[in-house]
């Protein structure tokens, strides 16, 4: 799901001395083959590329410790992730894929990326390290959007209006 290129754009950050914390939150998925393997993964927290925070089930604590999410994610349905790091007032970096693009607007409350371009992405995260103002902007605006398209009420609301339809 894009990891290697969140990875990558970690190594840049890195190699141009530029401070920032690249964390990693998930556990790799055995049964998949395009899965990363743990031992991967230990390697680039060995070279002090990303930290590995596992799973975890209080992602809210995850996100308060946040000042931007990114998922460079292939496909996806409709990211929980990304909603809930709207929600969080995060802004968000993502590749521009479906899913991703029905949270993210692009230049409204985070960053659309062209698939698999890493200098996209780091340019994207860079400018919102450097910009704290377009950073807050950008994430009070994704807040926004999800409490005025995603909210609970209004998914139960279309879910149940769907299911009326099929009778």
């Amino acid at each position: 799901k894009g990891i290697a290129e969140f990875v990558e754009c970690a190594k840049r950050f890195k190699k141009n001395q530029i401070s920032a914390r690249f964390c990693l939150v998930g556990s790799p998925d055995p049964e998949n083959p395009q899965s990363i393997p743990v031992k991967q993964i230990n390697e680039w927290v060995k070279l002090g590329l990303v930290e590995w925070w596992v799973h975890q089930e209080k992602m809210i604590e995850v996100y308060s410790k946040a000042t931007i999410v990114c998922l460079p994610s292939y496909r996806e349905g409709l990211p929980k992730s990304l909603l809930e790091a709207a929600s969080c007032a995060l802004p968000i970096v993502a590749f521009d894929v479906p899913g991703c693009r029905e949270i993210v607007r692009n230049g409204v409350n985070g960053f659309l990326v062209p698939l698999k371009n890493i200098d996209k992405i780091y340019y994207s995260i860079l400018q919102l390290i450097n910009d704290p103002a377009l950073s807050y902007k950008m994430g009070t605006n994704g807040r926004k959007i999800v409490l005025e398209e995603f909210s609970q009420e209004m998914i139960s609301e279309q879910t149940m209006r769907a299911w009326q339809d099929i009778k």
